[in-house]
């Protein structure tokens, strides 16, 4: 089953969540600040997106800009990156959607039928 993780005042969540269920697709969901995906989620999701790691990041969250991400993202390794991540879910790129061959960040309507609609 998938598992969603998302945040209650995100309108891009709430978008992803009404699509998943016209789409009759069975999905788990978790709020992504109290219980942020694991290392191991995280990993999946990094290799899925070809290495990219600010891809995992929500680059326009207040966490983001306070801990200037932007500018020490690149000099962190993979470990470090994946740890914070993984301990602050105001980090993590939302929604954020893994499973069984599914792993996506954030909502695209038109993108989602091609990984979600198999």
């Amino acid at each position: 089953m998938l598992k969603l993780y998302t945040y209650a005042n995100c309108d891009s969540c709430r978008a992803a969540t009404k699509w998943l269920r016209a789409h009759a697709i069975a999905f788990e969901e978790h709020p992504i600040r109290e219980t942020p995906p694991s290392t191991a989620e995280l990993r999946t999701m990094l290799a899925a997106y070809g290495g990219e790691m600010r891809k995992l990041f929500n680059t326009s969250g207040r966490d983001y800009r306070e801990q200037k991400l932007g500018e020490k993202l690149p000099t962190l390794t993979p470990a470090a990156a994946l740890a914070l991540l993984a301990g602050n879910g105001n980090l993590v790129k939302r929604p954020f959607v893994i499973g069984p061959g599914v792993a996506i960040v954030g909502f695209d309507a038109q993108a989602w039928p091609a990984s979600l609609l198999k």
